[in-house]
């Protein structure tokens, strides 16, 4: 598919991001009370699978906008996350969730049931997980514990995920387990476990932010899954998996900053209207400076996720580049808040504003898919070499 290059869109691109804006703008004014609430919300849920927005990436034969290379490119995907970040949080976060694991398992799943899990995802109606991190690994996916022995034509599993988000309100994950005879990482393998599976628990954990997704441990005591259940060959699911974390940095830093962007162009109305000493505040460089500077953060970083998928519409490596813009798109949306928090003084801190959510919500978005440290770590690797690192 032709590409252009990073820093401008095309023609068809800026009416796509239009079409996802007209949506998205109708839910606004949600995501304030959507942030205090731990209900999922299933109704906007449906009416982005309506207006096709959760399934993007995956075919149209399993009810789905396009797989991504065909129909849509990965810049699609990153312009609808920003357009849907800016308006409400919780938008993207459904459509991301949507554009991982639906294609996911239409790509991998050999069961019968594909087209039910895959139409469930697109069409509002279920939610599944993805399952990596455990207790104690942390970032070192090399590092789990979670075992699946064959028996027969199953697989049982054991083991513990932490700290997996949309677990709570979770019709499935998708597991990755260690499988017996292997070592490292060719010894993985990805497994779809249905939540009400016999021996799957979950433990759903209090978070500041991120309320209405959730966040979950989840038990596996020995449970069994068909065969048909795993998803790709055995002793492949860490490439299986962990192909989607480029593909995830990239678009994270373009929702962080698009959520940092929405909180920055509240602060400029405010101090174009606010009046200190018989001048508007935006007059005063020290109110107006700190909002230049991260405006600057914002559109520096911006761009270096466009390059991360441009890139991969190319068909070339851009592990790098998603790092880089996953780090810098939290780090700049995170000050860009603050200092619209700041710009608006305790007014901004007050739960009357959106501000004080943006914080929490974007402060999770920098836990997800590796800690700023790992993103750096994964930088340091493109750079000096793995054996260097």
């Amino acid at each position: 598919m032709p590409t252009r290059p990073p820093v401008q869109f095309s023609d068809e691109q800026l009416e796509f991001a239009a079409w996802v804006r007209e949506f998205a703008v109708r839910h606004r004014d949600d995501y304030l009370r959507q942030a205090a609430s731990e209900q999922y919300p299933w109704d906007m849920a449906a009416a982005m699978a309506e207006h096709g927005l959760l399934g993007m990436g995956t075919s149209a034969e399993h009810g789905g906008s396009g797989r991504i290379g065909e129909e849509i490119s990965f810049t699609h995907l990153g312009i609808m996350q920003e357009e849907l970040s800016y308006q409400n949080f919780y938008l993207c976060q459904l459509s991301y969730g949507a554009t991982i694991l639906a294609p996911l398992i239409e790509r991998h799943l050999g069961s019968s049931q594909k087209d039910e899990w895959v139409r469930g995802i697109v069409e509002g109606r279920r939610v599944v997980s993805l399952g990596v991190t455990e207790p104690g690994s942390g970032g070192d996916a090399a590092a789990l514990r979670t075992t699946a022995r064959p028996e027969g034509d199953e697989w049982v599993l054991a083991g513990e995920k932490t700290s997996i988000s949309y677990a709570p309100h979770a019709a499935g994950i998708v597991v990755l387990a260690r499988t017996p005879g292997e070592s490292g990482q060719a010894g993985f393998t990805a497994f779809l476990v249905p939540m009400d599976a016999h021996g799957v628990s979950r433990q759903t954990f209090a978070d500041a932010g991120w309320r209405p997704i959730g966040r979950a441990g989840v038990f596996l005591d020995d449970v069994r899954v068909p065969d048909e259940f795993r998803l790709g060959p055995i002793g492949g699911g860490f490439s299986i998996v962990l192909r989607e974390f480029d593909y995830a940095r990239s678009v994270i830093g373009l929702m962080a900053g698009a959520t940092g962007r929405r909180a920055l162009d509240l602060a400029i109305d405010y101090a174009r209207q606010r009046e200190a000493f018989g001048h508007r505040v935006s007059a005063f460089q020290g109110v107006s400076f700190p909002i230049v500077d991260d405006a600057m953060a914002l559109e520096a970083a911006r761009w270096v996720s466009y390059r991360a998928l441009s890139l991969a519409d190319a068909g070339q490596r851009f592990t790098k580049e998603a790092a880089m813009g996953k780090h810098l798109g939290v780090e700049a949306a995170l000050n860009a808040i603050r200092t619209a928090i700041v710009t608006h003084g305790h007014y901004g801190y007050s739960e009357e504003l959106p501000l004080q959510a943006m914080l929490r919500d974007v402060a999770g978005l920098q836990l997800g898919e590796g800690t700023p440290q790992i993103q750096r770590l994964v930088v340091a690797r493109q750079i000096f070499g793995r054996e260097a690192v």
